[in-house]
């Protein structure tokens, strides 16, 4: 009998041994404003359920659109995210630093929309911010990855005189914050990607599915990125936002999503513009070499 038993256990842990073993689930943390949290849009309220929102507020911004994504791609990411509305990075290590200090797999980082709020363009404080949050988390996990997010042009800054990108191409603000994001990743300073997600908003003007100027209304067949402020993001536009972030971390082509996708419907998305806006989102990451 003794024998049996021993071969039986023995069968056991060669059977075990076999199967697939689960991948242990990854951490990720969002921190930002407005623009992550998804303000002036559903996507502010959309599936707090399915994200930690360390500040108790009851978000779930895009940063529960990625989970959703992640999910639908059979990832297993736990994501926690820490916002506050106009706030620039270094507003987080300040104030927030008790919070967010903890081992992560991955962070996402998203600052002021005009890099500095008193002086719009300039880059200094919100990459030597980004760069002294990376420290923070390599300091508890050297392995993590830490990504910037490159934010999109604002409308209200291009076609209103007296602002900094007025008179402007639309596209030019997003250009300039990509460029200053995608150099300051370049020159490391523990930053590992760029989340071009402005650039993905130009792609989506130049494809002919975005009006690129919501002040004279939006064209039959098009949608506004924006939303009424014409400042942040329509839930469209947060769409974009979230498909970039997913494609960029995970290396995940989002057409992966086509046929599964339940969070355009459920914020009410014309399925053809969410077709489209995976479509934007792949062709912008193999631009970029996210994808492989």
């Amino acid at each position: 009998m003794a024998r049996l038993l021993s071969r039986a256990l023995a069968v056991a842990l060669l059977l075990a041994a076999a199967l697939p073993q689960a991948a242990a689930a990854r951490t990720v943390l969002f921190i930002g404003n407005s623009f992550t949290f998804g303000a002036n849009s559903p996507v502010q309220r959309y599936r707090p359920d399915r994200v930690t929102d360390l500040n108790g507020e009851g978000i779930g911004g895009v940063p529960a659109l990625f989970k959703t994504f992640a999910d639908e791609a059979g990832l297993d990411w736990q994501v926690s995210l820490e916002t506050s509305p106009g706030k620039e990075l270094a507003w987080h290590l300040q104030n927030r630093r008790a919070l967010i200090d903890r081992p992560w797999d991955a962070v996402v980082l998203q600052g002021y929309s005009t890099l500095d709020p008193a002086r719009p363009g300039d880059p200094t404080r919100h990459v030597a911010a980004a760069r002294d949050l990376a420290a923070l988390f390599r300091a508890r996990n050297p392995a993590v990855i830490v990504d910037l997010v490159a934010t999109w042009s604002r409308a209200d800054l291009t076609y209103r005189p007296g602002a900094r990108w007025s008179g402007q191409p639309i596209v030019a603000m997003a250009d300039e914050l990509a460029a200053v994001t995608d150099r300051a990743v370049a020159e490391g300073g523990g930053l590992n990607a760029a989340i071009a997600v402005g650039s993905a908003w130009n792609r989506a003007i130049r494809d002919g599915l975005a009006d690129p100027d919501p002040y004279d209304g939006v064209a039959f067949g098009q949608v506004s990125l924006w939303s009424w402020d014409q400042y942040h993001a329509s839930a469209e536009g947060y769409y974009l936002e979230a498909l970039m972030t997913f494609g960029t971390l995970t290396g995940v082509d989002p057409h992966r999503l086509d046929g599964r996708e339940r969070a355009a419907d459920d914020l009410g998305l014309d399925p053809r513009v969410a077709t489209r806006l995976r479509a934007i989102a792949s062709d912008e990451l193999r631009a970029r070499g996210r994808l492989g």
